[in-house]
């Protein structure tokens, strides 16, 4: 235990507090067990480790551990905090859970968690793991116990801040749609957005990049592997035969994305005879957080729905993934769907590109892009590219990017 004590001051004292996500301050800090998941390279444990140092800077008595160190491969969870409890313990924070091997058959991490959090009323949990992590069928029930907060990459908003030091306020989406022109020349006044734009979309989704645009999308490359390869078997059972299918159904979605599936076309592409298994590896890459699909339906089973609309999930993917071959409209659907639909209901409509929330018809298009395919009304809105500051229900599609 002394090693992972000082492994956890270390990183705790190490941690940077110049730059933090607008999760933290959107979390129930007073739950007894939180739940954080998202894709790798989002930025789980950095978050977990600022809330760690600041509890333990106000005098709690707290640890940091991630649970795929050597030390948890022979021993018990239960164990380690039963002895950090006995010296005071109050606060532990668990990265990487879905990594902790199993010690008996009749066992695993999520069954340890619940008899933790049964066994120790006044120890508070947090514990991060894949985006994926609520689609494992443990043998602990967490549901009725967890707060679960799912963690998306950096908003453009975020963005701004953690590499420009630029600083603006999350804002609502009704607040972009009845405020938006006094708001974007506020905001215009500060900086000039679209010079900003153009790089987030290309290289600002992850917190990771460090000016190399080709090493930072080999990167991507690389993580897109490991969470095929890695991550997905954790969580969920998935054969090296259909590791491969994922694969080439990421590759083929990453060509022509936002891509209207032709499901014969695409079982045929990746060599899957069942239609059913063809949903399912749709619903896994969501989940993983590496595609998003569109549906025209906002309740329902939607992994056994087919999609209306398949699109990559974030637009860094896209440049990362068609080697720079971008088409720039589906560039702004890209944009809009991965940072409005984290924090809204977003579906597929009649006519436009996305109806959000039930209520407002959205179409997304140039500076030049006008009402003509979805109508002029109260709840129809342009949210255009190319532009600084709009006028009535005409939005600049960057200020989109500020939701969260």
């Amino acid at each position: 235990m002394d090693a992972i004590v000082e492994i956890s001051n270390r990183l705790m004292d190490g941690v940077d507090f110049g730059f933090k996500r607008s999760l933290i301050e959107r979390i129930d800090w007073s739950q007894r067990l939180i739940e954080i998941r998202g894709s790798r390279g989002v930025g789980k444990t950095t978050l977990l480790l600022q809330k760690s140092k600041e509890l333990k800077d106000a005098g709690k008595h707290v640890i940091y551990a991630s649970l795929d160190l050597p030390f948890f491969f022979t021993n018990s969870l239960f164990d380690f905090i039963d002895e950090f409890t006995k010296f005071g313990g109050t606060h532990i924070f668990l990265d990487e859970v879905h990594r902790y091997p199993s010690k008996n058959k009749n066992s695993d991490w999520s069954l340890e968690i619940k008899n933790i959090f049964d066994a120790f009323p006044k120890l508070q949990i947090v514990y991060s793991g894949s985006s994926i992590l609520h689609l494992y069928e443990g043998k602990g029930d967490l549901s009725r116990r967890k707060a679960s907060y799912l963690m998306n990459g950096l908003s453009f908003r975020e963005y701004l801040e953690f590499q420009h030091q630029i600083q603006f306020p999350v804002l609502t989406l009704e607040e972009i749609l009845t405020g938006h022109e006094k708001i974007a020349l506020e905001f215009i006044e500060q900086f000039k957005p679209l010079a900003y734009y153009k790089s987030y979309l290309k290289t600002g989704f992850f917190p990771f990049f460090k000016k190399n645009e080709e090493v930072y999308f080999r990167q991507l490359r690389n993580m897109v592997n490991l969470i095929i390869d890695v991550d997905l078997p954790y969580l969920a059972p998935i054969s090296i035969k259909a590791k491969e299918q994922l694969k080439r159904l990421l590759g083929a979605i990453s060509t022509t994305v936002p891509y209207v599936p032709n499901m014969k076309n695409l079982a045929e592409l990746i060599g899957v005879t069942d239609h059913r298994t063809l949903l399912k590896y749709l619903y896994l890459l969501e989940q993983a957080q590496l595609i998003a699909l569109l549906h025209a339906n906002a309740i329902g089973n939607k992994q056994l729905e087919k999609p209306d609309k398949i699109f990559l999930n974030n637009t860094n993917y896209k440049h990362a993934l068609s080697f720079g071959e971008t088409n720039i409209g589906n560039e702004r659907e890209t944009f809009f769907f991965n940072q409005v639909s984290f924090m809204a209901n977003v579906c597929y409509p009649k006519k436009g590109d996305f109806v959000v929330n039930k209520n407002y018809l959205f179409e997304i298009g140039g500076k030049n892009k006008t009402y003509q395919q979805i109508g002029m009304s109260a709840h129809s809105y342009i949210a255009s590219d190319f532009i600084e500051t709009g006028f009535g229900n005409k939005i600049p599609l960057w200020l989109f990017g500020f939701l969260y």
